[in-house]
């Protein structure tokens, strides 16, 4: 974490928690290392129980406060204005470590199926498949926000390293295609092909599908 690394992309949902936790209990400081967050929901507050403003700080930043950290703001009055204003604060801090999870349906970030390749900062119409699996998190289907405002495909490609992350036989499917199948934009994961330094860390269920 230290090799000159000065900022860390983070992903949200249950996949990066154990590697949050191991992060909290560390001895690592990251007191002088920038954190930018993939994605946020857009109508949450962040002091929200289901915001990723809160979620991060419940399950990181509490134990392990950062320089500076980013998320998008869910509630910009001019949502097109604050996916540019993201896209700057990427850009004055490029990446050097990506971690991701990945969708049922191949999404990283909520760059949904069928997002191109080359979109930066974007809004998202999350499609019902998202909404279903995140509505665990959430009293019922219906509370769960129907979009997000979420790092682009672009942006993440750009990032010097990338660490994508899955648990659990729901997402063998998806990790097969991504690592075997075509680089399309009906699986976004696939454009990780393209990325010349990604690691692939999964359970054995993840891995059921692989050759």
């Amino acid at each position: 974490m230290e090799n000159g690394i000065k900022t860390l992309g983070l992903a949200t949902g249950s996949t990066p928690l154990s590697f949050y936790n191991e992060l909290a209990n560390s001895e690592l400081d990251f007191s002088e290392m920038t954190s930018i967050n993939l994605d946020e929901y857009v109508g949450l507050a962040a002091e929200n129980d289901q915001s990723y403003h809160h979620f991060m700080q419940e399950n990181l930043f509490q134990y392990k406060p950062f320089k500076e950290s980013f998320l998008p703001n869910g509630l910009a009055t001019d949502l097109q204005a604050e996916a540019k204003h993201y896209d700057q604060i990427i850009a004055e801090h490029p990446i050097d470590f990506q971690i991701l999870g990945i969708g049922r349906n191949g999404h990283i970030g909520f760059n949904e199926p069928g997002t191109p390749f080359d979109m930066t900062t974007h809004i998202v119409d999350l499609t019902q498949d998202t909404i279903e699996a995140n509505s665990r998190f959430f009293d019922s289907m219906e509370e769960v926000p129907k979009q997000a405002i979420s790092m682009g495909i672009h942006s993440i490609m750009q990032s010097k390293m990338v660490v994508l992350m899955a648990y659990g036989k729901d997402k063998a499917d998806a990790i097969n295609q991504m690592i075997n199948g075509p680089i399309s934009e009906d699986l976004p994961a696939s454009v990780l092909q393209n990325h010349p330094n990604v690691v692939v860390i999964v359970d054995e269920a993840a891995a059921s599908e692989l050759d």
